[in-house]
């Protein structure tokens, strides 16, 4: 039993005191937190917190100014974003950003880019099993499918690169409520299959039900930290995020 709580400590990402800009404006001011295997760990917080902005920096598509990250205890600050994905941390992006004109098909084969060629099928097989429903939809343009079938189908190629952590920037954004809940069991049902999540939130409520830990950003300071339903009961965050 130690042994294997031990190992589920185990820490998958760090992230230590990062700055980073846009020009002039200081986004992100000195955050450090970490992702531990089979986690799901959330990051909420208003529009403008720099929850994207740290995501994005991890995935390598931004460069702190100053600060380290750790993948696997290998430093991947100026690393190049195909290489991240390489090395198993894939990101689902804020607004799907799916190959509208291409098939639900030829879209899953482009997240598989990092996989050798003959596992792309199993892998693709893979996520039909997970996704019922773009299997039904394969042959389809995929910016002719709904919403909800949008963001299966960005979870479902960033699953294909078959990744260490999986990050999940505003999943459930322009979806009707019922197609939040289902995101939100499949995310859970991928974490139940062995998954490490890191999920970037503005659905506080139920970002911090399903998690295990959770980060409170502001203006790009963390000002809260802890077990994810600790900070659910939490008043400050009740109020800032719940409207209770």
């Amino acid at each position: 039993m130690q042994n294997s709580m031990q190992e589920s400590a185990h820490s998958l990402l760090k992230v230590q005191d990062i700055h980073v800009y846009y020009g002039s404006i200081h986004a992100i001011k000195g955050i450090s937190f970490e992702v531990n295997e089979h986690e799901i760990v959330t990051l909420i917080g208003a529009n403008g917190a720099g929850k994207s902005t740290t995501l994005n920096t991890i995935s390598g598509l931004l460069k702190p100014r100053s600060g380290s990250i750790f993948f696997e205890n290998e430093p991947i600050v100026g690393v190049s974003a195909d290489k991240i994905v390489y090395r198993g941390l894939a990101m689902c992006p804020e607004g799907r950003r799916i190959f509208l004109n291409m098939t639900v098909e030829e879209n899953l084969e482009m997240g598989g880019y990092t996989r050798p060629k003959e596992e792309i099928p199993a892998s693709i097989e893979d996520v039909y099993q997970r996704f019922p429903r773009l299997k039904e939809r394969y042959h389809q343009i995929a910016g002719t499918l709904s919403g909800g079938e949008q963001q299966m189908l960005a979870m479902g190629r960033a699953l294909m690169s078959k990744p260490k952590l999986l990050m999940l920037d505003e999943p459930s954004m322009g979806l009707a409520p019922i197609l939040v809940e289902q995101i939100f069991d499949i995310i859970q049902e991928l974490h139940a299959g062995g998954a490490t999540i890191l999920l970037v939130e503005q659905n506080a409520q139920m970002a911090l039900s399903i998690a295990s830990r959770a980060y409170v950003l502001e203006t790009g300071r963390i000002v809260m930290s802890g077990d994810a339903k600790e900070v659910l009961e939490s008043d400050e965050v009740k109020k800032a995020y719940l409207g209770k």
